[in-house]
C-alpha cells in the first residue's frame, strides 16, 4: 500500500496521447494522461471509460453533440459511443477504465499504445 502524488506524477513525463497507470482497483485502472490537440475518433466496444480533468480544459466530440469538462469534472463514455478527444491547451487528465480497455478501441493510429507503462 502507498499513497500516489498526482501532481509529482504529472512531473515525471511530458509527451502527450499517452496514458500512464497509477494505480490498480478491482480491475480497474487508473491512469495519468497530458492531452493536446485533436485525438481520433474512437469507441470502446466493451467498456465505459471515465475521464476526469486536473487541469485545463478538454472537450469530447460525439457524432451528435460537444461537451466540454473544465478543471474538477468528470464524465463517463457509456460503452460502445464514439468519441474523439480534443484538447486546444495542454490538460492533464486522470482516467478510470478496465484494464482490458484497448487504447483505440478497434481503431489503429499511430497514437495507439495497448502496452502503457506502470509510473
Amino acid at each position: 500500500m502507498k499513497k500516489v502524488n498526482v501532481a509529482e506524477k504529472f512531473e515525471q513525463f511530458s509527451d502527450h496521447w499517452n496514458p500512464r497507470i497509477v494505480g490498480e482497483l478491482n480491475g480497474q485502472q487508473v491512469k495519468l494522461a497530458k492531452l493536446k490537440g485533436e485525438f481520433i475518433w474512437h469507441s470502446h466496444k466493451d467498456e465505459d471509460e471515465m475521464f476526469y480533468i486536473i487541469k485545463g480544459k478538454l472537450k469530447i466530440e460525439f457524432r451528435d453533440k460537444t461537451i466540454e469538462l473544465n478543471e474538477n469534472e468528470f464524465f463517463i463514455v457509456p460503452r460502445g459511443i464514439e468519441h474523439k478527444p480534443i484538447a486546444e491547451e495542454e490538460v492533464h487528465v486522470m482516467l478510470f477504465e478496465p484494464a482490458t480497455t484497448r487504447h483505440t478501441g478497434e481503431e489503429k493510429h499511430r497514437l495507439t499504445n495497448n502496452k502503457q507503462e506502470f509510473l
